[in-house]
């Protein structure tokens, strides 16, 4: 790998920390973090603070840094307490985003790789249409939205200045220290409580392992063919609500007591429940077609979803 830094926002997070981890030998890494809770998982790293602001000074971060990996960010909230979701999103994701990128190019940042969303291209697709890296975005939310803006902000930077812009968007990412819901669906397969979900078995959703998605962050740093494209992300499988929860059970050596409620009852008791969009995530297809992404850069997912899913629950 060249011998310029690579500074990498959000470095104590899920993401940003296994990508430092990963880089830490191969080159120079400064890490950028609001909070140091997690320095210590970082010993090799040089810990920078840093805040996703329309106003911060990025300067002395980007100091000798030839590639940016931008981690940081609002993240979608399963329970918002904001007043206007919509503008708190853009002030951090856009705005603190652009920040940052401006100042990156003015310092020759040669680089800029953006971990967007898969919620840029929309909620759901239907079966045998999964999301392709280049058709028109479709966010359904302010999260979405926000990463939209920014992508679009991160394009024409790049055109305006030179610097190389690459943007990677993941489903849900899973691997060790893995949080919220997919956290709750592995703590209740492993107490062995049963789960009404046995007949979801005709939707697709894809995910991404952490390590697969940190190998692809590698291949773009320094990839040639990868310069201002945009990537879509996967383990290259995707499963059914049912399959997926089967082999989450397998890898934690437990039973999966899937109970064979109707689709169309668990979709009912959502909107009972003012709860519509947990329906959704379980019972919906959100598939992703990864082709351009192995096409162009010649990669393929290091490990299997089986894999995944075993170091997921190992830590």
């Amino acid at each position: 790998m060249a011998n310029g830094g690579v500074l990498v926002t959000g470095a104590t997070g899920f993401v940003g920390s296994a990508i430092c981890r990963a880089l830490h030998d191969k080159c120079s890494v400064r890490g950028v973090a609001r909070h140091s809770a997690n320095a210590a998982l970082l010993e090799s790293v040089q810990l920078v603070p840093g805040e996703l602001s329309a106003d911060f000074d990025w300067s002395a971060a980007l100091a000798g840094i030839e590639r940016v990996v931008h981690c940081a960010a609002r993240v979608h909230v399963m329970n918002e307490a904001s007043f206007d979701p919509l503008a708190e999103f853009r002030r951090v994701n856009v705005a603190g985003t652009m920040q940052l990128a401006s100042q990156a190019a003015a310092a020759g940042v040669k680089r800029f790789i953006f971990l967007s969303s898969i919620k840029v291209n929309g909620e759901q697709t239907q079966i045998g249409w999964p999301f392709t890296a280049d058709q028109a975005p479709n966010p359904g939310d302010p999260y979405g939205v926000s990463k939209m803006e920014a992508e679009e902000g991160l394009r024409t930077l790049g055109r305006e200045t030179g610097m190389e812009v690459v943007i990677i968007r993941p489903p849900l990412i899973y691997g060790p220290g893995v949080k919220a819901n997919f956290l709750t669906m592995m703590r209740v397969l492993s107490r062995g409580i049963p789960l009404p979900l046995g007949a979801v078995i005709e939707n697709k959703r894809s995910l991404v392992a952490l390590d697969n998605l940190v190998d692809l962050v590698v291949t773009c740093l320094e990839h040639p063919a990868a310069a201002n494209q945009t990537f879509l992300v996967s383990d290259g499988e995707s499963l059914s609500t049912a399959a997926l929860l089967k082999r989450m059970a397998v890898a934690l050596g437990r039973p999966a007591r899937l109970i064979p409620v109707p689709v169309s009852w668990l979709r009912f008791g959502a909107r009972l429940l003012g709860k519509p969009g947990v329906a959704q995530r379980l019972c919906d297809s959100l598939e992703i077609d990864i082709r351009k992404t192995q096409e162009l850069l010649g990669w393929v997912p290091p490990i299997s979803v089986n894999e995944g899913l075993r170091r997921a629950v190992s830590k």
